[in-house]
């Protein structure tokens, strides 16, 4: 099986579980909707897209393992309200582009955005190379992430608004930090740069008013405008 169809399993809410082959590329429009009975997902390295509404509306989903650099839309998790957990293993790259290709109105999305009501903690497994541009922009929800010591880069807006965000360790392996991203995570009260962090991006901590104590190593050679 190297796909599941279009409306493969949408609405059987007896569905409890749920166990993808490695032989799977992608996952159809509708596949899932309606699976209420689902608690936790577990997608393989091996998918690579992921349709519309694929997993609407299975709110009992509560943890969901899937791949950083899977191709989603901003619908494919829309009314997962119980997602509370999510692991980002390494995928094809291992490169962090893991944030919605679609849009809706001005506003781009992650794939659990919808789910932004809840208190989101979100693990990045090791061999991870990158957290993408927009990775995780506008998800208020997130309250935790653990970056692992392969993630060299942290991208463009990649925590935009993270408002839940309050606290963070960046690891001594990233050695720049991009254009706005930690932009408006009010959340933040603290935060270490370490030495291995040698870029700072244009308005990389902008209005984050609610940090009090920022240390930053000697490692750091340019640091941004309204950084």
């Amino acid at each position: 099986v190297t796909s599941i169809g279009d409306y493969a399993f949408s609405g059987c809410s007896g569905l409890t579980s749920l166990t993808i082959p490695d032989s799977v590329r992608s996952i159809g429009n509708y596949a899932f909707s309606g699976c209420s009975g689902l608690t936790s997902v577990t997608i393989p390295d091996s998918v690579t897209s992921i349709g519309d509404w694929a997993f609407y509306n299975c709110t009992g989903l509560t943890s969901l393992t899937m791949p950083i650099d899977i191709k989603v839309t901003q619908y494919t998790f829309y009314n997962c309200t119980n997602l509370t957990s999510v692991v980002l293993t390494k995928g094809q790259t291992g490169v962090g582009a893991s944030y919605s290709s679609g849009y809706y109105g001005d506003y781009r999305y992650t794939p659990w955005y919808q789910s932004r009501s809840n208190e989101i903690s979100v693990t990045i497994e090791e061999g991870i190379t990158s957290i993408g541009d927009y990775a995780f922009y506008r998800c208020t929800g997130l309250t935790s992430v653990t970056i692992p010591d392969s993630v060299t880069s942290i991208g463009n807006l990649a925590f935009y608004n993270c408002t839940g965000l309050t606290s963070l360790t960046i690891p001594s392996s990233v050695t720049s930090i991009g254009n706005s991203a930690f932009y408006n995570c009010t959340g933040l009260t603290s935060l270490t740069i370490p030495s291995s962090v040698t870029y700072i991006g244009d308005s990389a901590f902008y209005n984050c008013t609610g940090l009090t104590s920022l240390t930053i190593s000697e490692g750091v050679e340019s640091i941004g405008n309204l950084a």
